[in-house]
């Protein structure tokens, strides 16, 4: 069974900086890619963060980010800790949200995705 928990998140004054951790359980982040997703009320579930599977020979370890996040956050990964992180720094008001990671598996066509419980991310102003 997979599972994600993500932590790290809280209340932070802008200009902070946080890191989200995101523990997996039942599948091998070295090898899937993972996003970061972040969901603000009223809003959308949006994309902030990738990073590819697989190893640097094969292209894994790529990272892509959302404008609004470029520069400000980075995407890493420990495959020792089966753990994926978002270091997020020059926080902003409008950065607060839900956070949450994801990752996916392919059986022939069709795609499962798995997410975690979310951890929120607070900016005061």
């Amino acid at each position: 069974q997979v599972q994600l928990v993500e932590s790290g998140g809280g209340l932070v004054q802008a200009g902070g900086s946080l890191r989200l951790s995101c523990v997996a359980s039942g599948i091998s982040f070295s090898l899937n890619a993972v996003e970061w997703y972040r969901q603000a009320p009223g809003k959308q579930r949006e994309v902030v963060a990738t990073i590819t599977g697989g190893t640097l020979f094969r292209g894994g370890g790529n990272t892509n980010y959302s404008d609004s996040v470029k520069d400000r956050f980075t995407i890493s990964r420990d495959n020792a800790k089966n753990t994926v992180y978002l270091q997020m720094k020059s926080l902003k008001p409008d950065d607060s949200a839900v956070y949450y990671c994801n990752t996916w598996t392919w059986l022939g066509s069709r795609r499962t995705d798995y997410w975690g419980q979310g951890t929120q991310v607070t900016v005061s102003s």
